[in-house]
């Protein structure tokens, strides 16, 4: 993991200029007669695949802050409740196409996939040996697949430029998004291609794509199709690996080598305090006056969340509910003030108290195995109705948050069973990569559950997508169609 950190870390510096942003190279501007020729220079192609898949704050789409995908996903749910600022814009579905905090994602990285798009071609045209072409270009395609799916997931179908265009920077040729299955074959293609040539994970570096990470992808792009068959499909492959297991200590997993440590975690994303990728969720969530250390406080989580929660589930271990801060006053449900008058904190991960700076060395998990067995339940209800094996599965993940089993009985009914199965996603998933959003969706409840938690009068069908930018459609010339609910 140290070597992978340092790699990255050298990357940066070496893709940087002297600005406030650091600005990767532009690899359809070298010449391929010089670059790429050895393992190094093909590595740093593939570290630079990883870098807007970071957690940071600039430049990072899986920052832990309000810029982060996760972060401003969970406010659009009931997980999370923001008082002010674009996180109150998120819990009360209040975005609009002049909302930069919401159309960022795509302005700031849809580029990204055309970067990787070229630097396939590059890679492919390179004389190292074919085994090295094939580990680098698994590598590319799992990154380029990961964040076409999470723009997909965030906006819709999208813009894919094909390399011919790419290749001609010069020819000036407005696009139009690609119809939603276009979109869906371009990234599943990309994830099968990663799976075949990408390590298994007993044989992966930490923190590095492997065989499983593409699998678990694909089962998130197949659940927000409603594929069960291919769901049910990935989640035997990734079983069959037999490297995967239930970590007993749920809130271990989010202590300061926690991740780095569980059997349980597919990938997750390494993070240091010198901010080669930084993890701020402590900065977060945490009150100035939490002791010893606090932070901003610019989130919170809701009343109905906790509640949501049996009275003795691990999960909501660091959901805190009551605590005396360096001011003396002890701050609870009764007594909320500013700090906790929509919830409790969502702390999540450890801590960190001894932590020097705003950042914190626990690395943030993207990926779980929990989540492969209750994708499988799922599937499994979906296709043939709720049955044992299925309440099996689900009860294998209470059973690790101290919790007794449901009973098949109670929940044979395919609507029950999907609430069932909605609410145990929530209660493992919340404050991770932010799925759980797309959950609510995908079961037809995220406006009305908005309206019943927070009263939002702004919330409405098509805000189950951000908008694009002005930019972006006066971009397309015609061609780039906003998304429905939004012109």
């Amino acid at each position: 993991m140290k070597k992978f950190l340092f790699a990255l870390t050298s990357i940066v510096l070496l893709l940087g200029s002297c600005t406030e942003d650091l600005v990767s190279i532009d690899y359809s501007e070298i010449n391929p007669a010089i670059f790429p020729k050895s393992e190094s220079d093909i590595q740093a192609m593939v570290n630079a695949a990883y870098y807007p898949l970071r957690g940071a704050y600039s430049d990072g789409i899986f920052s832990t802050s309000e810029k982060g995908v996760m972060f401003i996903s969970d406010a659009t749910t009931e997980i999370l409740y923001g008082p002010y600022g674009d996180q109150q814009k998120a819990t009360l579905h209040n975005y609009r196409p002049e909302d930069a905090p919401f159309t960022r994602y795509y302005d700031d990285f849809y580029n990204k996939i055309s970067r990787m798009t070229v630097t396939i071609d590059q890679i492919e045209k390179s004389t190292v040996s074919e085994s090295l072409k094939k580990r680098a270009i698994a590598e590319v395609r799992c990154a380029r697949g990961l964040l076409a799916y999470t723009l997909f997931d965030l906006y819709g179908p999208l813009v894919i430029a094909p390399l011919e265009l790419l290749q001609n920077p010069l020819k000036e040729e407005p696009l139009a998004r690609l119809t939603s299955q276009e979109t869906v074959d371009f990234i599943e293609a990309d994830l099968i291609a990663a799976a075949d040539g990408l390590p298994a994970p007993s044989e992966a570096e930490y923190g590095r794509f492997n065989k499983a990470l593409a699998k678990m992808i694909q089962i998130r792009l197949n659940l927000h199709e409603k594929k069960w068959d291919k769901v049910l499909a990935l989640s035997n492959d990734i079983i069959a690996y037999q490297y995967y297991s239930l970590d007993a200590d749920y809130a271990g997993m989010w202590n300061l080598d926690g991740a780095k440590n569980s059997k349980e975690v597919i990938w997750a994303i390494p993070c240091d305090y010198a901010g080669t990728s930084e993890n701020q969720w402590q900065l977060m969530v945490l009150p100035a006056v939490f002791a010893p250390k606090g932070g901003f406080g610019t989130i919170q989580s809701t009343w109905y969340f906790y509640d949501s929660f049996e009275s003795n589930d691990k999960r909501k271990t660091r959901l805190i509910a009551e605590f005396t801060g360096t001011d003396g006053i002890t701050y609870s449900r009764t007594n909320p003030g500013s700090l906790m008058n929509y919830g409790p904190i969502p702390l999540k991960i450890h801590p960190d108290a001894e932590r020097t700076t705003g950042l914190t060395t626990v690395d943030i998990i993207m990926y779980r195995y929990a989540d492969v067995l209750l994708s499988k339940a799922e599937a499994i209800a979906n296709i043939s109705g709720p049955n044992q094996e299925a309440m099996n599965l689900v009860n294998m993940v209470r059973k690790r948050a101290d919790l007794g089993d449901k009973q098949l009985a109670n929940y044979s009914a395919l609507p029950a069973f999907n609430d069932l199965i909605l609410l145990e996603r929530s209660h493992e998933f919340w404050c991770e990569n932010g799925q759980y959003r797309a959950d609510l969706i995908r079961h037809g409840k995220f406006v009305s559950r908005t309206q019943q938690v927070k009263g939002s009068n702004f919330t409405a069908p098509h805000k189950v997508l951000f908008p694009f930018s002005p930019a972006r459609i006066a971009e397309g010339k015609g061609k780039f169609i906003q998304n429905p609910g939004y012109n």
